[in-house]
């Protein structure tokens, strides 16, 4: 089994940010990291929805959008599942069988993604792997998540706040990157 870092934070923190840094700093070190991001997209000041890029292909999609009338709705947006299962699962799925890579990236565990069944079938594939899962999980379903995906241990999880979203990138780094698996807490 493989180790679990999770980022968690209130929304807008920047909990992307502090990901695509850590996933940065780990390709420095010369370690392979797979997986996808998302980014809200914003028109007019005006947040229209979110988009989705696999981090080794560089492909983008629709992870949901206001205008989505088709699948699952969470909130004022229409998950997008095609693009939800192609590009995120599908850049999962890729990381698990790459031997080189050996983090895979998940931005993010909440509301949207886990309307997926395959989605979630490929968390717990990760989870069951070798490989690190470094995942961002939305800060009001974080326990829900360590239940869902029985994650008791071993796993590290990272708080991040405007006080400490500058400084916390090394300890993610350092919570991957060590021998160790005890929890930590910050």
């Amino acid at each position: 089994m493989g180790r679990v870092v999770i980022i968690t934070g209130r929304p807008g923190v920047g909990k992307t940010t502090v990901l695509i840094r850590a996933v940065d700093s780990l390709r420095a070190l010369g370690l392979g990291v797979g997986g996808f991001v998302s980014r809200e997209v914003r028109v007019r000041g005006v947040r229209i929805g979110f988009e989705i890029m696999d981090l080794t292909s560089g492909r983008k999609g629709w992870l949901a959008h206001i205008d989505q009338h088709s699948g699952p709705r969470v909130g004022k947006y229409g998950v997008n599942t095609s693009d939800l299962v192609e590009i995120g699962v599908g850049a999962i799925r890729r990381s698990i069988q790459e031997k080189s890579t050996s983090t895979i990236a998940v931005d993010e565990i909440g509301p949207m993604e886990l309307t997926s069944s395959d989605f979630v079938q490929a968390i717990n594939d990760v989870i069951k792997s070798t490989k690190t899962l470094l995942a961002t999980v939305h800060y009001r379903e974080r326990y829900q998540i360590f239940v869902m995906f029985h994650l008791d241990e071993p796993a590290a999880m990272f708080e991040l706040t405007l006080e400490n979203r500058e400084t916390i990138n090394n300890h993610i780094v350092h919570a991957i990157t060590k021998n160790s698996t005890s929890q930590l807490q910050f």
